[in-house]
């Protein structure tokens, strides 16, 4: 059994909620992978954003999408449903390294932080080798 489907049976991630982001409307968020160690954007890499209900601290998803060419994923949200939470966005760090060729210590990488002023724009790159990653609120 999965980590993933685990947490849900164990009530951590409630049932998915995904939204339809609209292609041409800019999303409030935005996420750039860079493989840093091949010096290349992190295309194709499957991702999936998450909302933390305040009552129960259940993740709820958002949203799914792939990277694109350049390692972005436009669309993760709308502006009407982007408000004050905690979000994450979880990475599948293995299937993108096994998409070429290679293995990596980390299966999947979670990036959790809080929005308080969903007016802003918040951009969360995440720079990825097979061994390592960081991340910080671009702009």
């Amino acid at each position: 059994m999965s980590a993933y489907r685990l947490q849900q049976i164990q009530g951590h991630i409630l049932p998915e909620t995904k939204s339809t982001a609209m292609a041409g409307s800019p999303s409030p968020l935005t996420t750039h992978v860079l493989n840093t160690a091949m010096g290349v954007p992190g295309a194709n890499m499957a991702l999936s954003l998450y909302r933390q209900d305040p009552s129960t601290n259940a993740w709820r998803m958002i949203n799914t999408g792939t990277t694109n060419d350049d390692g972005r994923c436009p669309g993760l949200i709308t502006k009407q449903l982007f408000t004050s939470a905690v979000y994450k966005i979880r990475f599948d760090t293995a299937q993108y390294w096994a998409s070429i060729g290679e293995t990596c210590f980390y299966p999947y990488v979670e990036i959790v932080f809080t929005i308080d002023d969903p007016g802003q724009k918040y951009h969360v790159p995440l720079l990825l080798t097979r061994f390592s990653y960081s991340t910080y609120r671009g702009s």
